[in-house]
């Protein structure tokens, strides 16, 4: 580790911000996409719904329009390695009203920045970068970071819900991935085990080094899991015969689920549909924690489709 990240481990308050920002002018971080160049690229029904926009530390955020979609996965799909158990039935979900959803993975400068805390370092499977997802987060702690960022811009921020996690990642596709069905163009879009883990490359990655998704959001496949509010359940099966608005997951559990999949996972283990939760006995790789965030839209944020 060079000397200038060095100064990172010190925890002394006020003092890892500082060092994060050090390593930034020491040229220590990879390079990450632009505001104006995601703005450029938004898809056409992101442009009505509103602005791409970049806060206070640094997060840029695009706008998510409403819509419908297919969530989950067919209890007779043909792709063999679905977890129909945990993905089906396939269901109708609204999602009423548009949102904006940061297009990375909180960073470790970003995490820095709001909770003067880096839980990831002296841990294994980790790599010290501002651009790098943060990561040994619980969900606590995710729900405690959109809380005080809150606080700090006088806006909404938070988790998302399951359904706004994979209505995003789709981004109107029904396919596996956002990009098709078929797994070899996964090294393109996102960091999994074939190019990462046993690549040797063992940690998360900076963001922007993929391809994004059509709706400008990065590493939704793979890098990092992703904290969202819902706690876990089965689906229940009454939802294929009807359109639920908003799903919020049951208002009653002990595990939280997480999407995405990381750097360790499978390609099967990074799709669309793919559920995971922590918590378990059998399942808690910490080094895999990570969240992105939400922002709700205000009314004069939302474009007028007249």
């Amino acid at each position: 580790m060079a000397p200038l990240q060095r100064c990172a481990l010190q925890r002394t308050s006020g003092l890892v911000s500082l060092c994060f920002t050090v390593s930034l002018l020491a040229g220590c971080s990879e390079p990450s996409p632009s505001l104006s160049f995601i703005a450029s690229s938004l898809a056409p029904e992101q442009r009505e719904t509103g602005q791409a926009f970049e806060n206070s530390i640094g997060l840029i955020f695009v706008p998510i329009p409403s819509g419908e979609f297919q969530m989950g996965t067919s209890s007779d799909t043909k792709v063999k390695w679905s977890n129909t158990k945990d993905e089906s039935p396939l269901h109708r979900v609204q999602i009423s009203a548009p949102f904006f959803m940061s297009v990375s993975e909180v960073t470790q400068e970003h995490y820095t920045m709001v909770m003067d805390e880096t839980p990831w370092l002296d841990e294994p499977l980790t790599k010290e970068s501002a651009n790098t997802p943060a990561t040994y987060v619980s969900h606590k702690k995710a729900t405690e970071f959109c809380e005080r960022l809150s606080e700090k811009e006088d806006r909404v921020y938070r988790l998302p819900t399951e359904a706004e996690w994979e209505y995003a990642c789709r981004g109107g596709t029904l396919t596996a991935f956002h990009f098709g069905n078929k797994p070899f163009k996964l090294d393109d879009y996102g960091w999994y085990f074939n190019n990462a883990y046993k690549a040797k490359e063992q940690y998360p990655h900076p963001w922007g080094l993929k391809k994004p998704n059509h709706w400008m959001l990065y590493d939704m496949h793979g890098n990092a899991c992703e904290w969202c509010s819902d706690k876990y359940d089965l689906y229940p099966t009454t939802l294929i015969k009807k359109v639920t608005a908003d799903p919020k997951g049951p208002e009653k559990g002990r595990l939280h689920v997480w999407r995405g999949g990381g750097f360790s996972s499978n390609a099967q283990d990074v799709r669309s549909a793919t559920r995971h939760i922590s918590g378990g006995s059998h399942f808690r790789p910490e080094y895999l924690a990570g969240f992105r965030v939400v922002c709700e839209m205000k009314e004069q944020n939302i474009k007028s489709s007249d």
